[in-house]
């Protein structure tokens, strides 16, 4: 297999109309609305949703620049291996982010706790099921000292376009 092509099934509004200054991850963007416009042919897909208080939004990375394997990321001013990171400049720029279920409105889903750029591509959505979806955590790497600040973290920009 060579390429995998995904389309697009929505798309994600928020209030950050860049990458710059918006919150790198969810739970350091509490109490921020958003919106999810899913295409009109994937309606039919968000029966039941309303049942969840929390979903998976799973995204391209679309102003994500050039692909490093090794990034500095925002909480730390040592190098790592990308994938000991959630860095935009992956192999395959996909992020996932658990956001709050406010509203849903026929194709519309209200959405808080959004740490996603404005008109950013949805490529998918998931119930999130704590009992699927998070096991005891025991190690957080390096990030071990670092969480305390997420609060104050935002992106500046390095992994943008």
């Amino acid at each position: 297999m060579k390429d995998i092509k995904f389309k697009p099934i929505g798309t994600i509004y928020s209030p950050f109309k860049e990458p710059l200054g918006a919150p790198i991850q969810p739970s350091g963007a509490k109490g921020i609305e958003g919106s999810v416009e899913v295409f009109t042919e994937f309606l039919d897909g968000l029966k039941d949703i309303d049942g969840f208080s929390h979903i998976i939004l799973i995204y391209y990375f679309h102003l994500s620049k050039q692909t490093s394997l090794l990034v500095t990321p925002f909480m730390d001013k040592v190098e790592h291996g990308v994938f000991a990171t959630r860095a935009s400049s992956r192999p395959n720029p996909i992020g996932f982010s658990v956001v709050k279920l406010e509203k849903v409105k026929g194709n519309l889903l209200l959405i808080k706790d959004i740490d996603i750029v404005d008109g950013t591509p949805l490529l998918d959505i998931k119930p999130c099921v704590p009992q699927f979806d998070f096991s005891k955590v025991t190690k957080t790497g390096w990030l071990e000292n670092a969480v305390q600040n997420l609060a104050d973290a935002k992106d500046d920009g390095r992994f943008a376009e």
